[in-house]
């Protein structure tokens, strides 16, 4: 299995929870009303999972193979989606405190809450098209043979030693808990 394919089957279980949160969003200000710990349970996922174990994949071993390849740091496709995983994390923290403040019985936290889940997922859909359509396709060319078992043992290294044991598997199940409670609100 190419790294690059790895990578892509994480934006579909990345996705399913994009999908989980717009329906969440739609639904705030609804009967049932959404959990605030819906949306805490979907900070934990990005954290944990898109950005600690995702996207640590990609700063610290696609996009390092691929300047070693050629490809600039600095200016262009790899700085884009270093910027854009700031971006993403910015709206994690919006998104983590509108929850908390929503949980702690502050109503007005539910716009902001709604305007950064809304933000995080559209800069991700982008986010996962560019990468999925031109810069995958690019490191699958650039990236010497030799050098992809390089990039294969990064991404157990971070697996195993900064998501842990069991983690993956963990983040997987949790977005299908999340899936599941978002399909129960349009019920």
């Amino acid at each position: 299995m190419r790294a690059t394919d790895i990578l892509m089957e994480e934006h579909r279980v990345i996705e399913r929870v994009l999908d989980a949160l717009e329906t969440a969003v739609r639904h705030l200000d609804g009967q049932p009303p959404v959990r605030p710990g819906f949306f805490l349970d979907a900070s934990e996922f990005i954290s944990g999972f898109a950005d600690g174990c995702h996207h640590r994949k990609e700063e610290g071993v696609l996009f390092g193979a691929l300047v070693d390849s050629g490809l600039p740091k600095d200016d262009g496709a790899i700085a884009m989606m270093l910027d854009e995983h700031e971006q993403g994390r910015a709206f994690n923290r919006a998104i983590r405190d509108g929850a908390r403040r929503l949980e702690a019985g502050d109503a007005a936290a539910a716009r902001p809450l709604a305007t950064a889940a809304r933000g995080y997922v559209a800069l991700l859909r982008d986010h996962i098209a560019k990468e999925d359509e031109m810069l995958f396709p690019l490191a699958d060319e650039m990236i010497a043979p030799e050098r992809l078992e390089d990039v294969l043992r990064g991404f157990a290294e971070i697996e195993r030693q900064d998501a842990g044991v069991g983690a993956v598997e963990r983040f997987h199940a949790l977005a299908a808990r999340l899936e599941e409670e978002a399909a129960a609100l349009g019920r």
